[in-house]
């Protein structure tokens, strides 16, 4: 298969294997904006399809999202790998730089993603079990809100332009009344994610594979 898709009408459909997490609404935000076809599989993760014989064949670390593009016969697991996958094949929001595309894309693989599920899991979801790790998880993500805020200071987007990096970041900055945050101490992020909540592609990619809630909006 060429490197770019020559003509997105000839195109066959991507499987896009999702469930409605910040991981999962990453990719599904980023096929609505490059407008490549797609059909979506569920992968109800509270019932426990993840582990399915059929889906571990296209994931086998278990976890979602995962894609099967049939124009180039790949499968791929790992947002991050799957978004830089897209961009290059289309060679649309990958930014002015690419390598500072991928500097804030592995920065929310590395960070946002893991810290602000951890955040999600103790003062979400295990309320009162552990003091210490309520302060710690909640302490490194207000510190990288304030990385956040200091870039988006700097640039409008992260990569400068609108990117897969920023696709990747804002899911999770929608859970924000999960994090026990103040929007008044992050001026910047809260017109960057506004921004973002506003654009068409990410309302329809938000509610993949079906809708759950409204975009929360400060």
């Amino acid at each position: 298969m060429a490197e770019i898709y020559e003509n997105v009408e000839t195109l066959k459909p991507i499987t896009l294997y999702t469930w409605g997490t910040p991981n999962g609404r990453k990719v599904s935000i980023a096929l609505e904006e490059l407008r490549l076809p797609y059909e979506t599989v569920a992968i109800n993760i509270g019932k426990g399809d993840q582990f399915n014989k059929e889906f571990l064949a296209v994931s086998p670390n278990n976890k979602i999202p995962a894609i099967f593009d049939p124009n180039s016969g790949l499968s791929l697991m790992e947002s991050g790998a799957i978004l830089f996958y897209l961009a290059e094949q289309t060679k649309q929001f990958i930014g002015p730089h690419p390598m500072k595309t991928m500097e804030w894309l592995m920065w929310q693989m590395g960070g946002v993603g893991p810290m602000f599920g951890q955040v999600h899991h103790f003062l979400r979801f295990n309320k009162g079990t552990s003091e210490y790790a309520e302060d710690r998880y909640r302490t490194e993500a207000h510190r990288l809100y304030s990385v956040l805020d200091r870039r988006l200071e700097e640039e409008e987007y992260l990569a400068e332009e609108y990117s897969i990096a920023d696709m990747a970041t804002w899911p999770w900055v929608s859970r924000w009344e999960w994090h026990d945050m103040s929007w008044d101490d992050y001026p910047n992020v809260k017109r960057w994610y506004k921004a973002i909540a506003a654009r068409p592609a990410v309302q329809r990619g938000y509610d993949v594979p079906t809708k759950t809630n409204e975009i929360p909006l400060p």
